[in-house]
């Protein structure tokens, strides 16, 4: 071997990118995401039902948003439709750089 030969040069590989791991705060965030998604729905759901003969007015028209509001947030907190997890799949892609990965 010829010592005067220079070492072939060998590409550096890129450092792995660590998995970014879902904070309490995110878990949160997906949360509270999917509770506003349930509540619009309940809230046009309940817009969509006649009040009939027992109509109680503007009281009635906070009280339906504060209520849908009130159902959107539990039935997120008992697993809602599966939004969250999807949710938190995609904070974790953004924050990893990567939103379009699959």
């Amino acid at each position: 071997m010829d010592s005067a030969r220079p070492a072939l040069a060998v590409p550096a590989t890129p450092a792995p990118t660590a998995t970014p791991t879902a904070t309490p705060k995110d878990r949160k965030t997906a949360e509270s995401f999917e509770a506003v998604f349930l509540g619009q729905m309940t809230q046009l759901m309940m817009e969509s039902v006649d009040p009939g003969e027992f109509s109680g007015g503007n009281g009635e028209d906070v009280f339906r948003g504060v209520l849908a509001e009130k159902l959107g947030t539990a039935m997120a907190a008992r697993g809602g439709l599966g939004l969250a997890p999807s949710v938190l799949d995609q904070i974790l892609r953004l924050q990893q750089g990567t939103p379009d990965a699959r």
